[in-house]
């Protein structure tokens, strides 16, 4: 049995699993896939199950129903259909970062390093030579005695001045980030799917944020012909449309929700495939799907500029090996002043993941 655009496999049973809880973790990695349709997503875990006998003799799906039902992860609408609680939504997010970025343990807030010393929280690995004014709490006792030691010689007596060392701190910084993902037709062309990997990057760094970077803030926006702000919980719901590739309108929204962030460290995460291809001047939409149009071409190099001139680098990941793409996105970074990864589906995450962590400010 297979699906357009997916190959399913022989499934081999987790024996420390329940059966629910087998049933569960497949049944929210189609929830992802079919943008939260959950009637689409059943079908699909029935069809597995008569392909792959999921569920034993005494356990039928029609249980595994049940049992959502019971524990809270569906819901009926009042119009007759069924979707996911709240709970299942954040279980999905889990399930994202356990997928992309692996166990993390939960830590405290505001931990992204820069490249700054000085009166930080954190202790790092480099020492320099003690000037007047530094805390007696951050020399470093035991190098300064090493030191002396090799200064006198057997004739070590005293520690002097030139003998002490500091170690030095490290700042940590706070970090507004605004996500924007391509949700144009071109994301689900050649029967490749892009916006369910997009989607779940997503997920996985917001949840990230909750855990390990609870006073960071993060702005997903969506853009296709419009920009538009997109809830986290929206995230499992969001699908491709009919759209052309808008770029200039999700920079200048994502500029204008880094402006209300106090925060001095902002940046831009874009994930697309395709061009910009599409502008909005006076209410009516300037469209070329042909080539790479100047005109809507020159108007994205100036967001570009713009967002330098703020200080917000663009960091973008982009899914598509054209090579005159990858020149346009080439002149995008150089003209900002940020960075660009060219790859493919399955190394996204870690991409996101490792930049947001390195988090590489010249600046406080």
């Amino acid at each position: 049995m297979a699906r357009p655009g997916f190959i399913f496999s022989r499934y081999f049973e987790n024996k420390e699993e329940s059966n629910f809880d087998s049933l569960f973790r497949i049944f929210r990695e189609l929830l992802v896939h079919t943008s939260g349709d959950v009637a689409e997503a059943l079908d699909w875990l029935t069809e597995l199950d008569k392909a792959h006998e999921l569920t034993p003799g005494n356990y039928g799906i029609g249980d595994f129903i049940e049992e959502l039902r019971e524990k809270g992860y569906l819901k009926d609408n009042e119009d007759g259909s069924i979707a996911i609680s709240p709970s299942t939504e954040q279980q999905i997010r889990r399930d994202a970062l356990e997928q992309i970025f692996g166990k993390l343990k939960k830590g405290k807030a505001g931990q992204h390093k820069t490249t700054f010393t000085g009166q930080g929280d954190e202790m790092s690995a480099d020492l320099r030579e003690y000037r007047f004014g530094d805390g007696l709490d951050n020399i470093s006792m035991t190098d300064s005695l090493r030191n002396a030691q090799i200064r006198a010689g057997r004739e070590f007596e005293s520690l002097e001045e030139r003998d002490l060392v500091v170690r030095e701190r490290e700042h940590k910084s706070q970090t507004s980030t605004v996500l924007m993902i391509d949700v144009s037709h071109s994301m689900i062309l050649y029967g490749e799917d892009r916006i369910t990997p997009a989607k779940k990057v997503a997920m996985a760094l917001a949840e990230l944020i909750r855990i390990k970077y609870p006073k960071d803030t993060l702005d997903i926006i969506a853009f296709g012909n419009d920009a538009w702000p997109i809830s986290v919980k929206d995230l499992p719901y969001l699908q491709v449309g009919p759209f052309h590739t808008n770029t200039v309108a999700g920079l200048e929204l994502a500029m204008e929700l880094l402006r209300r962030k106090k925060n001095p460290n902002r940046q831009i995460f874009m994930i697309t495939d395709g061009k910009p291809s599409c502008l909005k001047e006076n209410g009516n939409y300037y469209k070329n799907s042909f080539g790479l149009d100047r005109k809507i071409i020159n108007r994205t190099l100036q967001m570009a500029a713009q967002c330098r001139r703020l200080k917000i680098p663009v960091t973008t990941f982009m899914i598509a090996r054209d090579p005159y793409l990858q020149q346009f996105v080439h002149e995008f970074t150089e003209v900002n002043g940020g960075r660009a990864f060219y790859t493919g589906l399955q190394g996204l995450g870690e991409l996101v993941f490792e930049d947001f962590e390195t988090n590489r400010r010249k600046k406080l």
